[in-house]
């Protein structure tokens, strides 16, 4: 018969998913997620398998809580408004003192080597899957008539996005609330007028 586990899961994963956050896939030490976890490297094992998968289940978290934001943003009534949701996002998590500056999806992303090339690839299919969402829901709105005939969805989508991505570095650079919020209302700039 198995042991019962002599620690709390997701508080596991939530100290480990702050360490990779803050420092990266590559950045994060097994030592240093042990410490933060509260757990032995046999107990990390056991609960997670190997520190790929427990950065898997840590991007699964992020998604479902820190990251959820996007996808209530996305179900607003008009186009404009998820992005403008999103972009505020982006922009209002810059200085929240209870968690790392910046997106773990993007920060983590930057330091991966071709040895985490499995890693790499995983990241870089959530932020293609990111780009598809947004490209849906501009699409939606132009059947709506929400969004300009003229407009390209798949542009107007990689474009937003880069400004995320762009406004996720900065925020890990330093970048203050009020900063990036004048990015938001630059970017906004470009949304397509209907004529």
């Amino acid at each position: 018969m198995s042991r019962p586990r002599e620690f709390d899961e997701q508080q596991a994963l939530d100290a480990a998913m702050t360490l990779f956050w803050r420092h990266g896939y590559e950045g994060t030490s097994l030592s240093a997620l042990t410490d933060a976890m509260g757990i032995s490297r046999p107990s990390l094992y056991a609960a997670f398998g190997n520190k790929e998968s427990l950065f898997q289940r840590v991007v699964a978290r992020y998604l479902e809580g820190p990251g959820a934001g996007i996808a209530a943003a996305l179900r607003l009534p008009t186009a404009k408004q998820a992005v403008e949701a999103i972009l505020r996002l982006y922009a209002d998590s810059a200085g929240m003192p209870d968690r790392p500056r910046g997106c773990l999806l993007v920060n983590s992303a930057m330091s991966c080597s071709p040895e985490a090339g499995t890693v790499r690839a995983d990241l870089s299919g959530h932020r293609v899957a990111s780009v598809e969402l947004l490209r849906k829901r501009f699409e939606r709105a132009q059947r709506e008539g929400d969004l300009a005939k003229t407009a390209n969805p798949g542009h107007l989508a990689r474009y937003f996005w880069a400004v995320l991505n762009g406004m996720a570095i900065a925020a890990s650079d330093g970048a203050t609330r009020p900063q990036l919020r004048e990015l938001a209302a630059l970017a906004m700039h470009a949304w397509p007028r209907r004529t």
